[in-house]
């Protein structure tokens, strides 16, 4: 390889930074120490590899080379978990409840409520664990491996499956690999290899096969999840499975041993949920009570009392919701491939209003490019560029690389060398003590005269120049600032020397002619800027933490058309704490040189500021900051652990798929957040009339099975709201169930329907006749009855009205035909065969003209107090 320098850290303390603390220990084992032939015999295994029956043994012995991951939950222990939900288990407890007081209509209904939610809940999660199991799948794959028949036997290639290896297992490697185990290094030629996984650093290291490795060194080590850039080797297996560096990340990160802390869906939701729940648990008691004081009835209003509680209780919210995100996440799967493991996740990608990420592989595409070749003056040379593509390919050509490295690989793009103008002769590769590669090449018209072409480090060529040391000081300053602006940065020079057949000496690699600077940057993702400007038009603000340099970052964004905004290192943060980190992780947009911890620290941070914070992260050093974030993301390339433990799963790292997913997220928020508010206020509306209602009349203001009617009508209209189409406004900012604006919501407009329905009782009580005012409980029953149906067919239509635009072409829509069918079961239902059964009866004619007027009047101020509550939002 040809190193680029770039302001980078060391190689010690990249993986002090970078590798979480449960993976110390593991640094620190004694087979790491040993000599090659120590370490063989240790592992009782030698160059030839182990035979099969051998491999067979261990692989029973030790289990197979599997990574950790959560096990699957059983459907069953799904749906039990289904019942945690608050309004859920209020649900459970009140159908016991009815089936307690005999009340079997109510006890059934509310007991398949529960059911169903629950069922559908369980079935979306189930599905999704199914699916990531088959992505796991996808990315198993093989390992080239040495094995032999018989003891005596010549070993044979062969390719076996990935989780057969053991340790003691010779293996190869070449480029593109993935390392399958962590292993030991034999033999090494040219290898380079990117632990973005493990470290987050996206620079490739350079691996080397040392016999007797210095303590603390790792250059002849390869951890699984680390990629082959370029070169190869064989290696002997250390550890498999549980006993990886990968594992013991895994076992130290939160994810392995500790419950997923709520949601920012969950922890709306309870907010409002507890607030009803106490309501709902003081109506029973304050209905029984206030019955037995006036009117002398006692238990005999218990079932009553009940079915006032089941009122207020918004039944079809388990089912809505599920509905909701299931369809949102069927839709994803469908046509983004977008995997969402954990239904709420998809609610908390709606109210995501912060994206962290890492630029490698998201911003850029994990590749360099070259950007200029410059001279010493800064002025553009060509001549520079064709020198540095001469010594990457005769480089390759001669020293019998498998492959390019990556930045080679970006030189031979971007140049066409000329092998008939110069003729290679011999080359030295770049190597962990020699940072820059050396071509040597000769002119068929210049007989006697090798030319050495040499590029590499900035530092290590420009120390080997003829130059003055002022000079020198200047290009090292040039260098860095190219360095600074996040570049990659390499010096070529060059030098004429007598023709020899021997390879050229340290001697002859002095004096050299400086010819220029090829800088490097990293080739952008083809969708990234169009991804970004989408996110940005979403309300989500995107916040780089990566391990590179600052520079680096700050240049992707330049690039991509976004402002970069403050760029900080991680250690400037680590003095602060409280409000002073809140607001500094507010301003920065890039965290560079920032560890595991210090990245879920920034997440954490920017959550006790009141974000809603997704994170997007693909190795172990991400898996910290992926559990502390309100939504886990994960590409399906993903190391197994950190795919395990995203609430969702990409099929492609893609910034376009996660503003998809945003947008389904907000879909379902947004029709959540209909359903709660046109069904809370309602209901609540009903209850205090009810509760009115039942100290103002001498009978029942309703039977039960007629207010279990009602709220059957009413939950089933609902469900249209599943299958409605939000006003485009709607989707272009994060949608959060805020619980005080919402209660402040319900409460104004339930005060309202419930002035309706005590106007309603005025109405009837002039259609009816009686000593009291009203006496006929029928009449009564089936008047408000239809009242009910028909004020809440109202307030689901003027809530959807007033969201209408000019571009809705949908509407009525789903929301209008279930009102229009809502207000015909109110008009119908007591006409019909099942209204004697229900305790109803058909009106006098004048009571419906009354009642047209009290809708009127309802619909009226229903639209004056919903403009003002938009005007003043």
């Amino acid at each position: 390889m040809a190193p680029g320098t770039t302001a980078t850290s060391t190689r010690q303390d990249r993986s002090r930074a970078g590798v979480p603390p449960a993976a110390e220990a593991y640094a620190a084992d004694g087979l790491a120490a040993l000599t090659s032939l120590q370490l063989l015999r240790n592992l009782d295994t030698g160059p030839r590899g182990l035979t099969e029956a051998e491999a067979q043994e261990r692989l029973v012995r030790l289990g197979a080379n599997q990574p950790p991951h959560r096990r699957a939950t059983s459907w069953p222990r799904l749906f039990v978990r289904g019942t945690r939900d608050p309004f859920t288990a209020v649900l459970l407890c009140l159908g016991l409840v009815s089936a307690a007081v005999a009340a079997w209509g109510t006890a059934c209904v509310i007991l398949c409520l529960v059911a169903v939610g629950c069922a559908l809940r369980a079935s979306g999660e189930h599905r999704a664990d199914r699916s990531t199991a088959g992505l796991r799948e996808l990315v198993a794959g093989t390992s080239t491996v040495l094995r032999r028949a018989e003891p005596v036997g010549a070993p044979r290639v062969r390719d076996v499956p990935v989780d057969a290896l053991v340790p003691g297992d010779v293996i190869r490697l070449g480029p593109g690999d993935l390392v399958p185990a962590d292993v030991r290094l034999l033999r090494a030629g040219g290898l380079t290899v990117r632990e973005a996984a493990l470290t987050g650093e996206s620079t490739a290291v350079a691996k080397s096969a040392r016999d007797a490795p210095a303590s603390g060194e790792q250059d002849h080590l390869c951890f699984q999840g680390s990629s082959v850039v370029s070169g190869g080797g064989t290696a002997v297996v250390l550890a498999t499975g549980a006993r990886t560096r990968l594992a013991a990340a895994w076992n130290g990160s939160p994810a392995a041993h500790s419950p997923r802390p709520p949601s920012a869906f969950d922890r709306s939701v309870r907010g409002i949920s507890w607030v009803l729940i106490r309501f709902m648990l003081l109506t029973p008691p304050l209905v029984l009570m206030a019955n037995a004081a006036l009117r002398g009835r006692g238990v005999e209003t218990l079932p009553f009392a009940v079915a006032v509680a089941v009122g207020l209780t918004p039944e079809m919210l388990p089912v809505v919701v599920t509905a909701a995100l299931a369809r949102g996440a069927s839709v994803l799967a469908r046509t983004h491939q977008v995997i969402v493991k954990r239904l709420p996740a998809l609610h908390d990608l709606g109210a995501v209003d912060v994206l962290c990420l890492d630029k490698t592989g998201t911003l850029t595409q994990d590749r360099p490019v070259v950007d200029r070749a410059v001279d010493g003056d800064g002025r553009d040379a060509p001549d520079v560029l064709r020198w540095a593509g001469v010594n990457a390919w005769w480089t390759l050509q001669l020293a019998e690389l498998p492959a390019p490295d990556a930045l080679d690989g970006a030189l031979l793009a971007a140049t066409d060398p000329d092998t008939d103008h110069e003729e290679g002769v011999t080359a030295l590769p770049v190597s962990p003590e020699r940072r820059l590669a050396t071509a040597v090449v000769r002119h068929p018209r210049r007989p006697g005269v090798h030319t050495l072409v040499i590029k590499g480090a900035f530092e290590d060529v420009l120390d080997r120049c003829a130059l003055e040391e002022d000079e020198r000081a200047r290009l090292l300053a040039v260098a860095a600032r190219h360095a600074e602006e996040g570049l990659r940065v390499l010096a070529v020079a060059t030098a004429e020397r007598p023709a020899r057949t021997r390879r050229p000496t340290p001697a002859d690699e002095r004096g050299l002619a400086f010819r220029g600077f090829v800088t490097f940057r990293d080739a952008l993702a083809p969708t990234a800027a169009h991804a970004l400007r989408t996110l940005s038009g979403q309300g989500v603000a995107v916040k780089i933490l990566t391990g590179d340099h600052p520079g680096t970052a700050a240049r992707v964004c330049r690039e991509l058309g976004v402002r970069p905004g403050e760029v900080t290192t991680a250690d400037r943060l680590d003095g602060l704490s409280g409000s002073g980190l809140t607001e500094a992780v507010r301003r920065t947009t890039v965290l560079a040189r920032c560890t595991p911890e210090q990245k879920a620290r920034f997440v954490a941070a920017l959550q006790d500021g009141g974000h809603t914070v997704g994170f997007l992260g693909d190795g172990v050093n991400d898996l910290p900051a992926l559990d502390t974030a309100d939504v886990g993301i994960a590409p399906r390339d993903a190391v197994d652990v950190v795919r395990e433990s995203a609430d969702v799963v990409l099929a492609e790292k893609d910034l376009g798929a996660i503003g998809h997913a945003v947008t389904e997220g907000r879909r379902g928020s947004v029709t959540v957040a209909a359903y709660l508010r046109t069904t809370l206020s309602s209901n609540l509306g009903n209850v205090l009339a009810m509760l009115a209602a039942g100290l103002l009349l001498p009978f029942l203001p309703m039977l039960p099975a007629q207010v279990l009617a009602q709220n059957l009508c009413f939950d089933a209209a609902q469900l249209a709201f599943v299958h409605d189409r939000p006003q485009p406004d709607a989707l272009r900012r994060p949608a959060v169930l805020r619980p005080r604006s919402f209660l402040r919501f319900i409460t104004v407009f339930g005060a309202l329907n419930a002035v309706a329905d005590l106007a309603t009782f005025a109405v009837l009580g002039l259609a009816t006749d009686g000593p009291e005012g009203i006496d006929d409980a029928t009449v009564f029953h089936s008047g408000w009855f239809t009242e009910n149906l028909m004020t809440q067919a109202v307030a689901m239509l003027l809530l959807r009205l007033g969201r209408r635009t000019a571009e809705d072409r949908r509407f009525p829509g789903p929301i209008g035909s279930a009102a229009a069918a809502l207000a015909a079961a109110g008009l119908l239902l007591p006409l019909s065969p099942l209204g004697p059964l229900l305790g109803m009866t058909a009106l006098p004619v004048a009571s419906y003209a009354l009642l047209a007027v009290v809708l009127a009047l309802y619909g009226t101020a229903l639209a004056v107090v919903l403009r003002i509550h938009r005007t003043g939002r």
